[in-house]
């Protein structure tokens, strides 16, 4: 289960504080599916990387009783220096996990090559998207944060990221941000809506879809 309870994000804007978010309850359970609908700015990169731990809250809290990924195709954590398999190697003792189980499907997922052996700061965004994209799914999470970052990529790549996510790991519970009303209504249970900076869950996936419409 992840709970957040009153939670506020603001920036500093000039001589002002730009509220995103102010004050989002919400709790999702295992194997839910939670659709985060709003317009350019509402604040739903911002509360996936709340939950993700990428950022921290002005106010308010976040329980995770299950373990979350970082948002897919998130490489803010990677040292450039460091080699896409240095990378890899890191981050697989840092979740405990055997370097060696892990290297192959990076390797095959990702479709990388050699670039895995220059360092991360030679990568283009979408070849960084990949590797982190690749990581989060070697390493394997209760809830899976996504935002839009499904579509990066070809279309070949694009099948892999939908079978990985959508089929092979369809008991786990995700937090999907998109601007595509037919992917949220295929692929969620119920929806959060997100508009100046208030939010609210829907249990009904057309309503909310309905309501985001009329923004």
């Amino acid at each position: 289960m992840i709970r957040c309870s009153g939670l506020v994000k603001s920036y500093s804007a000039g001589h002002r504080r730009k509220i995103v978010l102010g004050g989002v309850d919400l709790e999702i359970g295992r194997g839910q599916k939670l659709g985060l609908l709003g317009r350019n700015g509402a604040g739903k990169t911002t509360l996936i990387k709340l939950i993700g731990g990428v950022e921290l809250p002005n106010a308010g809290r976040i329980e995770r009783k299950m373990t979350v990924s970082w948002p897919l195709g998130f490489g803010g954590g990677f040292q450039g220096s460091l080699t896409g398999y240095d990378n890899a190697r890191f981050i697989a003792r840092i979740y405990g996990r055997n370097y060696r189980d892990i290297q192959d499907f990076i390797e095959d997922f990702t479709e990388l090559g050699r670039q895995l052996a220059m360092p991360v700061k030679t990568y283009s965004s979408g070849m960084r998207a990949r590797l982190a994209f690749a990581l989060s799914l070697a390493i394997e999470f209760d809830c899976y944060l996504i935002d839009e970052v499904i579509m990066v990529g070809d279309q070949n790549f694009q099948r892999k990221c939908h079978e990985e996510i959508f089929v092979k790991r369809a008991d786990r519970a995700l937090i999907l941000a998109s601007h595509s009303v037919d992917f949220i209504r295929q692929y969620c249970d119920m929806a959060l809506l997100i508009d100046k900076g208030e939010a609210s869950v829907k249990g009904d996936i057309d309503e909310a879809i309905a309501l985001y419409s009329n923004l």
